[in-house]
């Protein structure tokens, strides 16, 4: 076997000998600690440049992993984890028992797949369209507009929508109104129905800029001969995407698609409460504000612990079951 270290110039030879005799690298017997050693001896700066990802990783996501543990507890934050009492899983049994929740839970998922319906194929036909326009400018301003606001917090985006969206003073309805297209405002904000329409199309909006990015990036990667052979051969631009651009970012639209599948349990607090109403609050009630009021907001942490690991364990296996499906279907899958 042959390889190329990193710290010297040069080709050196490895063989390997039997397992416990370890591997014989330059005629030199070394063992699996040796051969550590000698590694990180020449690739140091690869590993210091590599440690604050581990202390990110290590600290902020598998740390709390071990408040876990609070979900079957009646966990108390006076008394601490040891002094809480060990209930297993009645905390489960009581939200599972709550109509709330069941609301909540009905709520976030038609909500996330309306979003995964609508919003999942955007990217895709943005990506597809910029990549075929003609001129250079043109197409940086448009991805510049296009990306502009997925780095909008939802507090500015909420704000904006509610100034333009009244029912009576609102850009919108007195655009539409001026125009004689309706008669009187339409209420995007204020009826559940024109809400959930609303929400759903502000929530495409603010996400369709970044997944075009990982879309051109893909597009990025064909091999430019094979737009050359189509055109000799007489595809027009509708043939070439069909049959070359969109067969070569099958993968990344399949890997992106797993990962949306794995979000259909969760919400989002701050696109719900940016575009809180009262008269909305059948449709608004997902998860997070569930998770926020009867959890967090009312002191039940173990509640919200629970339903937050409840949330995380249905993602996990929508994940792992599409990426099985997947692979199923001739697809390399994520896993």
């Amino acid at each position: 076997m042959q390889y190329t270290d990193p710290g010297k110039m040069g080709v050196h030879y490895m063989k390997r000998t039997k397992k416990n005799e370890g591997v014989m690298i330059n005629g030199i017997q070394m063992t699996f600690h040796q051969r550590v050693v000698r590694d990180f001896h020449h690739n140091w700066m690869l590993y210091l440049m590599l440690l604050p990802v581990i202390l990110y990783y290590l600290i902020f996501q598998f740390g709390p992993m071990f408040g876990l543990s609070i979900a079957f507890m009646d966990y108390k934050p006076a008394k601490g984890y040891a002094g809480s009492e060990w209930v297993g899983m009645k905390t489960f049994v009581k939200i599972f028992k709550d109509a709330d929740f069941m609301r909540a839970l009905r709520n976030s998922i038609v909500f996330n797949l309306a979003d995964l319906i609508i919003g999942f194929p955007m990217p895709i036909i943005l990506a597809l369209i910029l990549n075929e326009l003609r001129y250079p400018r043109f197409k940086k301003v448009s991805q510049t507009i296009l990306y502009l606001p997925h780095f909008l917090s939802w507090a500015i985006i909420g704000s904006v929508a509610m100034t333009m969206f009244r029912p009576n003073s609102g850009l919108v309805n007195i655009l539409l109104t001026n125009l004689g297209v309706i008669s009187e405002g339409i209420p995007f904000l204020n009826e559940k129905w024109h809400w959930a329409i609303t929400y759903l199309l502000i929530g495409v909006w603010q996400t369709m800029g970044w997944g075009t990015i990982l879309y051109l990036a893909a597009i990025t990667g064909i091999n430019g001969e094979l737009y050359e052979a189509a055109m000799i051969d007489g595809a027009n631009r509708w043939k070439r995407m069909w049959h070359i651009t969109l067969p070569g970012i099958k993968s990344t639209v399949v890997t992106l698609l797993i990962l949306n599948l794995g979000r259909v349990m969760g919400s989002n607090l701050e696109r719900l409460t940016a575009l809180e109403n009262s008269q909305v609050k059948d449709f608004q009630y997902q998860l997070a504000v569930y998770i926020y009021n009867k959890g967090i907001g009312a002191g039940k942490f173990s509640a919200a612990t629970a339903v937050g690991l409840f949330q995380s364990l249905i993602g996990l296996i929508l994940v792992l079951l599409s990426d099985k499906f997947a692979k199923k279907l001739g697809e390399d899958g994520l896993l």
